[in-house]
C-alpha cells in the first residue's frame, strides 16, 4: 500500500498515528531529494563524458580532414580523385554529427538538469523549511502547554486566565502551521509525479532527436558510401593488375639489370669513383660521385653523395670531356678505370672507376671510348615468344578467323578473354596460323581448338607485334586525354588520335573494337563488361617503349582509353573527326563546371557491386549470374544501371538500393540490355555526363516529339533544381519524350512539365 492521506481533521488531534503518517511522507520526500541529487550528479558526469567524446571525435575528424594522399605519376583517375576526397568527406560527416551531439547536450542541460535542480531546491527545499517551522511550533506549543498544566491552582485568577489565553493562542498557531505543513506535504507528493517525469520525457525526446539526426546523416552518407565502394573496388582491381606488372618488371630487371639501365639519347648517369690526387706524402683518395654525362655538350656533372652519412649531398662539379681512354691495369692497380681528358684543365687527366665490367663498357660507350660498344637488348614480345607476328594480310586473316569463331561458338562463355588457355596449345595455334600461314583451318567449325585457346592466341598475336597496335609514337597522346578533361573532350581527343594511326593499324583496331563491343553486349552471360575488357586489352593494345614503374602506373589510363574505343567504336571508326585540338601533344579540354560536393555526391552514376564477378575463374554455375533485368556492373566499372532495372531485380549484393537521380545514357531503354558506362570527374563536375552509348542504343534513340507516350515512376525522387520534377513511386507521367540532356526525359506530372531521370521510370 502507498502513503496514507493526511486528513486535516487529524491536525487538531495530532495523534501518534497521524505523526507516523507525517514521518512516512517526510521519508518519501527525503528519498526523492537524494534521488534527484544523485541523478543530477550522474547527469553532470554524462555531459562531461559526452563533451570529452565530442572533443576526441572532433580531433579525429580534424586529423582526417588535414591528411591528403599523394599519388604516383602525373595524374589521377576519377576513382582516385574520389578516394582522395573521401577523408575530407568523412571529416565533414563526423563534424556534422558532433554539432548535433553538442546541440543535444545543450538541450539536456536546459530540459533535464535545470528543471530537476529547480524542483529540488524550490519545492523540496520549501518542504524542508516548512518541516523545521512545524517542528519548532510543535515544541513551543507542547512546552507552553506543559508549563500551563504545571501552574499552581493557587495562582490568582487573572494570572491563570492570561496563561490560558497564551496557550490557546499557541495552540491555534500550531494547528494552523500543522494544516499548512500537511497541505504542503501532500501537494509536493503529487507535484513530483510530473515535475520529475516531464524533464525525463524531454531528455529522451532530445536523445531520440539526436539519433534521428544521425539517421538522416546516415541516409545522406549512404549515397556517398555506395559510390565510394565502387571507387575503391575499381582502384583495388587496377592495383592488382599494376602490381603483377611491377613484379614482372622487377623480375626481368633482376635477371638482366644492364638491359634496363636508364639511358636516353641526351644523357646517361650512374655512380663513378673519382680519383682525387693529394700532395705527397698523402697520395690519392677515391671519392664516390653520382655522375651525369650530357652527350651533346660532352659535359660530365658529378655530385658527392654518401649513403653512409644519411644520404648527405655535396656540391656539384662539372667538367667538359675531350676524350675518354681505357685505363690499363698495368698502369694502375685497379680494374674498370677510365682516363678522361678534360678541356677545362689542359694537361689534366681525370681518372674514374666504374662499378663493374658491364658498367665500364656502358661508360665507354656513352663517352665515346675505344672499347667495343655494348648494346642494349630491348625487350620485345616477339623475341620472347619466338613468333614472327606482323601487321599484314596473314595477321588480319587470323584476327577475322578468330573473331568469327569466338562470336559463333563462345560469345557467352564466362570470363571470355580473362580465362587463359594452355600456353603450349596457344603457341601451337598461333604458330600454325601465323608462321605456317595456314588459311585452311576454319576456327568457327573446328573443334580442335577451344575458345580460351583462340582468345589467348588472339591476345598473344597482338602482344607479339613489333610495335603495339596503337603505336609507340602516339602512346603519350592517347594517355593524355584519359588523365583529365570532360568525357566529351576525352572522346573527341581519342577520335582524332585514332585517325592519326596508320591505315592498317586503324583497320585492325576498328575490327577488334567492334568485336569487343559485341562481347560487352553479352556481359550478363560472359561477365565481361566494357571495364573488364579495358583491363584485359589496355596493356595489349598500347604500351610505352620503355618498361618502367612510371609506365606501369599509367595502366589505369590505358584501360580508360580502351573503354572509350569500345563504347564509341561506331562513331570513332566510321566518322572522320570534325575538329581536333590545336596541339596534338597537348589536347585542349573544356573545363567542366564545378558544383558543390553535395550535388556531386548525389549525382554520381552507380554500378552494381557484384562480388561474384571479382574472380571469374571461380564462378561455378549460372545460378550466380545476375538476373536478366539487372544492369551489368563490375568491380572495375562505374557504370550506370539500365532504366528497366528495379530494386527487386538487383543481384543479392551489398548495394540493394534504388539508383540515385543520376545522368544515364539517353539511349538505354527497357528493350536493350546495353548499358553505357559513364565517366565523371568528382569534385570538378557535379553531374555525371555519359561518355558514350552503344551502337544499338544510338540507333534506337529517336528524334521524337511524340506526346502520347507515358511512363511510371519506379523510385521516389526529390528534385534538386526548378527544372526537375519531384515524384513518388507509382506516379504516371504524360507526354514523355527524350530530353536533349543525356540521361533525362521530359514529361508532365500534375500539370507541370519538367525533367525526369531516365533510370527512375519505366515506359508504359
Amino acid at each position: 500500500m502507498g502513503l496514507h492521506p493526511l486528513e486535516f481533521s487529524e491536525c487538531y488531534l495530532d495523534s501518534p498515528g497521524f505523526r507516523e503518517k507525517i514521518k512516512a511522507h517526510e521519508a518519501e520526500l527525503d528519498k526523492t531529494n537524494r534521488f534527484i541529487k544523485e541523478l543530477y550528479k550522474d547527469g553532470k558526469n554524462l555531459i562531461n563524458a559526452t563533451k570529452q567524446l565530442g572533443m576526441a571525435q572532433r580531433k579525429f575528424a580534424q586529423c582526417l580532414g588535414e591528411f591528403q594522399f599523394e599519388y604516383i605519376g602525373d595524374a589521377k583517375t576519377d576513382d582516385e580523385r574520389c578516394i582522395d576526397e573521401s577523408l575530407q568527406e568523412f571529416s565533414s560527416f563526423l563534424k556534422n554529427l558532433e554539432d548535433q551531439r553538442e546541440l543535444m547536450m545543450r538541450n539536456i542541460t536546459e530540459t533535464l538538469m535545470k528543471p530537476l535542480e529547480k524542483f529540488r531546491k524550490d519545492q523540496l527545499g520549501a518542504v524542508r523549511a516548512e518541516r523545521k517551522k512545524y517542528e519548532k511550533e510543535t515544541e513551543k506549543y507542547y512546552s507552553s502547554l506543559e508549563k500551563l498544566l504545571n501552574m499552581s491552582a493557587k495562582k490568582k485568577e487573572p494570572q491563570l486566565q492570561e496563561a490560558d489565553i497564551q496557550v490557546e493562542t499557541m495552540r491555534q498557531h500550531f494547528q494552523e502551521e500543522s494544516l499548512d505543513y500537511v497541505c504542503k506535504l501532500q501537494e509536493i507528493q503529487e507535484r513530483k509525479k510530473f515535475e520529475c517525469v516531464e524533464p525525463m520525457l524531454a531528455f529522451f525526446q532530445t536523445v531520440f532527436t539526436f539519433y534521428h539526426q544521425g539517421f538522416e546523416l546516415a541516409k545522406d552518407f549512404d549515397h556517398y558510401k555506395r559510390d565510394l565502394q565502387i571507387n575503391i573496388q575499381n582502384t583495388r582491381g587496377r592495383f592488382e593488375g599494376a602490381r603483377s606488372e611491377v613484379y614482372e618488371l622487377m623480375k626481368r630487371i633482376r635477371e638482366t639489370p644492364q638491359e634496363y639501365r636508364q639511358t636516353s639519347p641526351i644523357s646517361c648517369e650512374g655512380y663513378l669513383y673519382v680519383q682525387e690526387k693529394r700532395p705527397p706524402p698523402f697520395g690519392s683518395s677515391w671519392v664516390k660521385r653520382y655522375s651525369t654525362f650530357v652527350k651533346e655538350q660532352k659535359i660530365l656533372h658529378m655530385v658527392t653523395f654518401d649513403h653512409r652519412s644519411g644520404g648527405k649531398m655535396g656540391e656539384t662539379e662539372s667538367v667538359t670531356l675531350k676524350s675518354c681512354i681505357r685505363k690499363m691495369t698495368d698502369m694502375l692497380d685497379r680494374r674498370f678505370c677510365l682516363d678522361l681528358d678534360i678541356t677545362d684543365r689542359p694537361g689534366t687527366v681525370l681518372t674514374v672507376q666504374a662499378l663493374s665490367e658491364d658498367d665500364h663498357k656502358f661508360w665507354m660507350q656513352a663517352m665515346g671510348g675505344k672499347e667495343p660498344l655494348g648494346h642494349y637488348l630491348g625487350r620485345t614480345f616477339s623475341k620472347e615468344r619466338g613468333i614472327d607476328a606482323q601487321l599484314d594480310d596473314v595477321g588480319l586473316s587470323f584476327m577475322k578467323n578468330s573473331i568469327s569463331a569466338i562470336e559463333t561458338r563462345g560469345i557467352n562463355d564466362q570470363g571470355l578473354y580473362r580465362v587463359v588457355g594452355v600456353s603450349s596449345k596457344v603457341q601451337k595455334l598461333l604458330s600454325l596460323m601465323i608462321d605456317e600461314k595456314s588459311n585452311e583451318v576454319d576456327l568457327s567449325t573446328s573443334e580442335d581448338w577451344d575458345i580460351k585457346t583462340i582468345t589467348s592466341a588472339l591476345k598473344l598475336y597482338l602482344r607479339s607485334l613489333p610495335e603495339p597496335l596503337m603505336t609507340y609514337g602516339l602512346y603519350k597522346e592517347f594517355i593524355s586525354p584519359a588523365k583529365g578533361g570532360s568525357p566529351e573532350s576525352r572522346i573527341q581527343a581519342v577520335h582524332c588520335l585514332v585517325h592519326k594511326l596508320p591505315e592498317r593499324n586503324r583497320q585492325l583496331l576498328g575490327l577488334l573494337m567492334k568485336h569487343l563491343a559485341n562481347v560487352a553486349a553479352h556481359s550478363k552471360q560472359n561477365l565481361m563488361t566494357v571495364a573488364n575488357l579495358g583491363v584485359v586489352f589496355g596493356p595489349t593494345l598500347m604500351r610505352p617503349q620503355e618498361d618502367t614503374v612510371a609506365a606501369i602506373m599509367d595502366l589505369k589510363f590505358q584501360n580508360i582509353v580502351v573503354e572509350i574505343l569500345i563504347e564509341q567504336h561506331e562513331k570513332i571508326f566510321t566518322d572522320a573527326p570534325e575538329s581536333c585540338p590545336i596541339s596534338p601533344a597537348a589536347p585542349v579540354f573544356s573545363a567542366p563546371t564545378r558544383q558543390s560536393k553535395k550535388q556531386s555526391r548525389h549525382n554520381r552514376p552507380l554500378a552494381v557491386y557484384n562480388p561474384q564477378a571479382l574472380n571469374i575463374q571461380n564462378v561455378g554455375d549460372s545460378s550466380n549470374l545476375a538476373t536478366d533485368e539487372t544492369s551489368m556492373g563490375s568491380n572495375e566499372s562505374v557504370s550506370s544501371q539500365s532504366s528497366s532495372a528495379s530494386a527487386s531485380e538487383m543481384p543479392p549484393v551489398k548495394m540493394d538500393h534504388a539508383p540515385l537521380c543520376t545522368s544515364l545514357s539517353s539511349g538505354s531503354n527497357s528493350k536493350s540490355p546495353t548499358v553505357a558506362a559513364s565517366y565523371y570527374t568528382p569534385g570538378a563536375s557535379g553531374e555525371s555526363q555519359p561518355a558514350a552509348t552503344t551502337a544499338a542504343s544510338e540507333k534506337e534513340k529517336p528524334e521524337e516529339s511524340v506526346t502520347s507516350r507515358k511512363a511510371m515512376a519506379v523510385y521516389q525522387c526529390v528534385a534538386e533544381h526548378d527544372s526537375e520534377l519531384s515524384f513518388e513511386v507509382g506516379a504516371i507521367f504524360n507526354a514523355v519524350i527524350h530530353s536533349r540532356e543525356p540521361g533525362w526525359l521530359e514529361g508532365e506530372l500534375e500539370g507541370k512539365r519538367g525533367l525526369i531521370p531516365e533510370n527512375y521510370v519505366e515506359m508504359l
